[in-house]
């Protein structure tokens, strides 16, 4: 979710940029923009930091996980009779 007190920070600025004689409707002006921004906003798939930083060490334990298998598979294969077939396929 995104923090609404950045929206409203960036909305005024944005209204800020607008030249002095067009800002009768500042206040109308810069509850505009917090409008469009929310909306455009709300319509990407965002997250936050902290739910991506949670599924950065979810997909690293993954990886630790998948590498240790690879070389429990590995010794295996290594500790198996030549004759006997592989236990994963070949990759082409």
């Amino acid at each position: 979710m995104i923090d609404l007190n950045h929206i409203d920070e960036l909305a005024r600025r944005l209204s800020d940029l607008v030249p002095p004689g067009l800002r009768e409707g500042r206040e109308e002006l810069q509850q505009t923009f917090k409008g469009a921004l929310q909306s455009g906003l709300a319509k990407l798939d965002l997250v936050t930091r902290e739910e991506f930083d949670v599924q950065r060490a979810v997909l690293l334990r993954t990886r630790e996980k998948l590498d240790a298998l690879d070389r429990a598979v590995a010794a295996l294969e290594a500790a198996a009779p030549s004759s006997a077939p592989p236990l994963r396929p070949q990759q082409h």
